[in-house]
């Protein structure tokens, strides 16, 4: 589980397709990492499987592929990287799971102070998990929804987030990972099996 606060932004080393999925290898500054350790890859939630010096590797399944930005990387592609949360740690985003539900694309990039507005579209049926000042998580990133429709949403996007992510590089047409606030998910299957009894 993550909090959707990105730690670090790496880069993607290599690439190796293979039969089952696809091994990326990213370089990050990060330090603890350990085989086995869970990390968040600009929003999926991967297993670490091989760490060398300033690289780390994770094994990304055709699963992953399908559903998800990652195998549109390439060596020298920008991620976001968050290690998983701790049981004392301070959480400051929101409950992340790494659980991408489908891939949206910057619609929009319209500057408003010191900041800048972000219009996504959407994949069918994911706006019914957003609602007016909620979670979402773009790219890993935690972010407060704040105008919604059927087919995007808007967020604001403060200069800090910006610099310290990959949204400050993105541009309209560019596809992201989504991932809905989990609770919208557990409360419509909690309602859907009401219903039904």
């Amino acid at each position: 589980m993550f909090s959707g606060i990105i730690e670090e932004v790496g880069t993607v080393a290599t690439v190796r397709r293979l039969r089952g999925g696809a091994d990326l290898t990213i370089r990050s500054r990060l330090r603890g990492l350990a085989l086995g350790d869970s990390i968040a890859v600009s929003g999926a939630c991967m297993t670490v499987t091989h760490r060398r010096g300033g690289t780390f590797t994770v094994h990304v399944s055709q699963e992953s592929l399908r559903r998800s930005t990652l195998g549109k990387l390439g060596g020298g592609s920008r991620v976001n990287l968050e290690r998983s949360l701790r049981l004392a740690d301070r959480l400051s985003g929101h409950l992340v799971f790494g659980h991408v539900d489908g891939i949206g694309a910057v619609k929009a990039i319209k500057p408003e102070g010191d900041s800048a507005l972000y219009r996504f579209s959407i994949p069918a049926g994911f706006g019914r998990y957003l609602v007016e000042k909620g979670s979402v998580a773009v790219d890993g990133i935690s972010l407060t929804v704040f105008r919604c429709t059927s087919r995007s949403f808007t967020v604001a996007v403060i200069p800090h987030t910006a610099a310290a992510t990959t949204l400050g590089a993105r541009r309209p047409g560019d596809a992201v990972n989504l991932e809905s606030d989990m609770l919208a998910r557990y409360v419509e299957r909690a309602i859907a099996l009401r219903l039904r009894d």
